[in-house]
């Protein structure tokens, strides 16, 4: 028998504005610790070096963690041209350089290429698996990997600023499995310069922005004190981009069991994902079907 958790049981989410040079995965167990709380997880991994939007679910809120790593979501960067980098960052080694330099009517040209329905090859320093293996330990021990090309839906990549010959910052709207590092490789290719990220930002993803996120040292001086939880954000935020049904009690019993559930349809169609609700609580997310959800995913009731 395994050895019970510790901690509370405490769901919401909690919007941090991670800094640059910790890993996402510092950030989760950074506010686990924080909340005291049992189970937490991130919606969406951020390089260490990138800043911004890092949405990270507690306890049941961890089961809507898909919608927010499906959502739209948005980023600035800047883009060093001139110099291709093993990684496609500025911690990389620079492997290629050229002397050419596009004017702003070039970039806008060539965004274009980046904007609709794309295929991108993830970075050689990526945490794809290849043979079973992430992708980037192969890259350091120096090995050259063919990594097959990934679609990603690019709604918009605009460019924002020029700080210099060298340097300019694009906004991008996309969807999930993005690698911006790409675009700034690809884009370089296209222009015939080379480039890599100098920085980036995630501004937003989904329903949580940048701005309402608490830093590190805040998260630091709140940890372990009521007044922490007033941050917390309810579960139901990772579930926006969904319609809300209505339920009974007897329905909400039905659904915690399992088992299909009697809901009030509004502007939602046969076959549609929703989640249902009693009194603002969610009860559970499923399909609808024929005035019944029929749940995949089951709240435990908050105490």
């Amino acid at each position: 028998m395994g050895r019970k958790r510790k901690g509370r049981d405490i769901s919401g989410w909690l919007v941090v504005d991670k800094p640059a040079g910790m890993t996402s995965t510092s950030v989760v167990n950074k506010v686990r610790w924080a909340f005291d709380a049992k189970k937490a997880g991130h919606a969406g991994t951020l390089d260490p070096d990138a800043t911004g939007v890092l949405a990270v679910a507690l306890g049941e809120a961890t089961k809507t963690v898909p919608y927010i790593t499906d959502a739209l979501k948005a980023y600035t960067f800047t883009v060093r041209l001139g110099q291709a980098t093993n990684t496609d960052d500025a911690e990389g080694e620079v492997i290629k350089s050229s002397d050419s330099r596009p004017s702003d009517d070039d970039i806008k040209e060539a965004l274009g290429q980046f904007i609709g329905d794309i295929m991108q090859v993830p970075p050689q320093f990526s945490a794809v698996k290849i043979d079973g293996e992430r992708a980037y330990k192969r890259a350091r021990d120096g090995e050259e990997m063919e990594l097959a090309a990934r679609p990603l839906w690019v709604e918009e990549l605009l460019l924002i600023d020029r700080e210099d010959a060298d340097h300019v910052t694009l906004e991008m709207t996309c969807g999930k499995g993005g690698y911006v590092r790409s675009i700034a490789r690809d884009l370089g290719q296209a222009l015939g310069c080379y480039g890599h990220v100098r920085e980036l930002r995630r501004i937003w993803s989904g329903p949580f922005d940048a701005e309402e996120g608490l830093t590190i040292d805040q998260i630091d001086a709140l940890a372990k004190t009521p007044e922490i939880d007033s941050h917390l954000r309810p579960l139901q935020d990772g579930l926006a981009d969904l319609p809300e049904l209505h339920t009974t009690a007897e329905g909400a019993t039905r659904l915690r069991n399992g088992n299909p559930g009697m809901v009030f349809a509004k502007d939602v169609e046969y076959g549609d994902e929703a989640w249902a609700s009693l009194d603002g609580e969610p009860i559970a997310v499923g399909i609808f079907k024929g005035g019944e959800l029929h749940p995949n995913r089951v709240f435990v009731r908050a105490d």
